[in-house]
């Protein structure tokens, strides 16, 4: 089945405040869009929405897909005393996706971070553990990105690996929802702006 997200009449308050409000959208195999807005507009909760990882709104998310989407926050998801090689085990098992040491260490080669694979993320720079958590994205098998400020930390390198891997995942019928303070020279990206 191809993936597919329908967003129907949702509104979100958080201490008080109306984030937003009867949001209607969809987003189908292959296409991409961009949640656009001011800092505290609400963007990183809609996306936390969307991924299943906040509850608290009103109205309808529906996903095409038997699992959750591939989630790619602030919050890098790494464990400081866990090499990057761990990490991506880890990930791996908790997404229910079991890996082989081979496939890991291959994604983190994918990234340039082929020589620190058994040293703990906690002693790596914030780029580097950036590159890590991207890493997520060549080793999980899952049709649907939710990326939130996903070239943050990264050099140019980085941002230009992302952009590939992301037009390659695109080619392929993933769906992409992402936000971000950089403009994004992808085809096609339909922009949501939250107000």
């Amino acid at each position: 089945m191809l993936p597919k997200l329908k967003v129907s009449n949702l509104s979100c308050t958080r201490a008080g405040n109306l984030l937003f409000h009867d949001l209607n959208f969809e987003v189908n195999s292959g296409q991409n869009i961009e949640i656009i807005g001011s800092n505290g507009s609400g963007k990183t909760t809609l996306l936390r929405i969307l991924a299943g990882l906040y509850q608290e709104f009103e109205g309808d998310v529906k996903w095409g897909k038997e699992q959750y989407p591939l989630y790619i926050g602030h919050r890098r998801g790494l464990k400081a005393l866990m090499s990057a090689r761990e990490n991506l085990l880890w990930s791996a098992a908790i997404n229910g996706q079991g890996a082989r040491l081979a496939e890991v260490d291959e994604a983190l080669r994918q990234v340039s971070m082929g020589s620190y694979l058994d040293i703990a993320c906690g002693s790596m720079s914030e780029g580097q553990c950036g590159r890590v958590n991207l890493a997520r994205l060549v080793l999980l098998n899952n049709p649907v990105w939710i990326l939130d400020e996903p070239f943050n930390t990264i050099d140019s390198d980085g941002i230009q690996w992302l952009l590939e891997r992301i037009k390659k995942h695109l080619f392929l019928g993933g769906i992409l929802v992402l936000s971000s303070h950089m403009e994004v020279p992808l085809n096609n990206l339909e922009e949501l702006e939250l107000r």
